[in-house]
């Protein structure tokens, strides 16, 4: 079975890039997508999808931070999904997908016919073993570093953001809600409208309970509302 993966930060992001990508190289795949944080893995839509994977089962991303964007939870996850025989591919590194990975560890396997109890035969089976080490290591390393520089992406953004809100601050710019301005919205507009006509403490004949269902305010909302508006008369 393949499956995609495709998953973007706020619902406010378009989705339909990755799905497309996934899509276009393997068509038939069952695609589980959601709108959640890459920095941590208990996402309800992913966690469904790794419960359901089995050996032998292909799970496609369009790139590696849809995975993870934490380098240790990504490594360790990656690990496990290859040590229960699922694929993993990642469109945009594919030389750190899990066929990648098998193809250089079967590579790093030399072996050379010498008895073993020569020394000839030791020397050997030590070299051989070194280059084997490296190449587990290499491979390893190579997966090691996407995942780390998914993490420094974001690394990298939090702390753009961090200094442009400082030279913001600086420059004497506002950031932010000033301390006690009143958030307006449209839908603070209309309920207040609908307080305003109803409510027995302005222009309506209903009691607070009956107001509130009316409007269809939480009790802490529609209370605060009442207040701005009796501020603003």
């Amino acid at each position: 079975m393949i499956y995609g993966y495709a998953r973007i930060s706020t619902k406010q992001q378009s989705i339909d890039r990755q799905i497309r990508n996934i899509k276009t190289q393997y068509p038939t795949a069952v695609i589980f997508q959601e709108a959640f944080t890459g920095t941590k893995l208990n996402r309800p839509e992913w966690n469904k999808l790794y419960k359901k994977v089995k050996e032998g089962d292909t799970l496609v991303f369009d790139s590696v931070s849809r995975m993870s964007r934490n380098a240790e939870d990504g490594i360790n996850t990656y690990f496990e999904l290859y040590n229960r025989g699922v694929n993993l591919v990642f469109i945009k590194e594919h030389h750190i997908d899990t066929e990648a990975y098998k193809k250089a560890l079967a590579n790093s396997g030399i072996k050379i016919e010498l008895a073993d109890d020569t020394n000839e035969g030791k020397l050997i089976k030590e070299i051989i073993e070194a280059i084997n080490r490296f190449m587990y290591e290499k491979a390893s390393d190579d997966i090691t570093k996407a995942f780390e520089q998914s993490q420094k992406e974001v690394d990298d953004l939090s702390q753009r953001t961090k200094e442009g809100i400082e030279t913001a601050r600086i420059d004497g710019k506002q950031i932010g809600q000033k301390k006690g301005t009143k958030l307006t919205t449209k839908k603070s507009i209309i309920a207040k409208e609908k307080i305003l006509k109803h409510s027995k403490d302005f222009n309506g004949s209903l009691d607070d309970t009956d107001c509130m269902e009316l409007v269809k305010l939480s009790r802490n909302t529609y209370y605060k509302y009442k207040k701005e508006l009796k501020e603003e008369m």
